[in-house]
């Protein structure tokens, strides 16, 4: 579970490093405690570096690596992974090494365009399935 002010890591290729939830979307039964699934609304704390302006701005690379975000964006996510032990109905248990989330434009739709880190299967049942076949492991 990902409370108020918990922070997360963020494994897509949108810019951001590491994000701060300060608001969890829709869910009222746990008390603003965010699960695999959950929607929720975050600061990016760490972005990556944005290249100096060295290189031309014209050149297709250069817009290939333009960053998304920046340090200070608010942004909605969709939380993939906790460390926080989920019982699935046939009696395994899944805990993950650290909380991570995917970054959402308005639309929800992904903002970046791939998946660095496992997920957890569960995002398939909760409508989730796009960010479910771009990830390279579901666990």
């Amino acid at each position: 579970m990902i409370g108020l002010k918990g922070t997360l890591n963020c494994i897509d290729n949108s810019g951001a490093l590491l994000i701060e939830c300060v608001n969890v979307l829709k869910h009222k039964v746990n008390h603003g405690h965010a699960t695999v699934g959950d929607e929720i609304v975050c600061v990016v704390r760490r972005a990556r570096p944005i290249p100096s302006s060295s290189s031309s701005p014209s050149h297709p690379s250069a817009l290939s690596s333009a960053q998304k975000v920046k340090k200070g964006d608010v942004r909605r996510a969709v939380v993939v992974r906790t460390r926080k032990p989920v019982v699935r109905p046939d009696g395994r248990i899944v805990r993950f090494d650290d909380n991570a989330a995917v970054l959402l434009n308005n639309k929800r739709e992904m903002l970046g365009t791939r998946i660095g880190g496992v997920v957890s299967a569960d995002l398939r049942g909760k409508g989730w399935s796009k960010i479910v076949s771009i990830a390279p492991k579901v666990v």
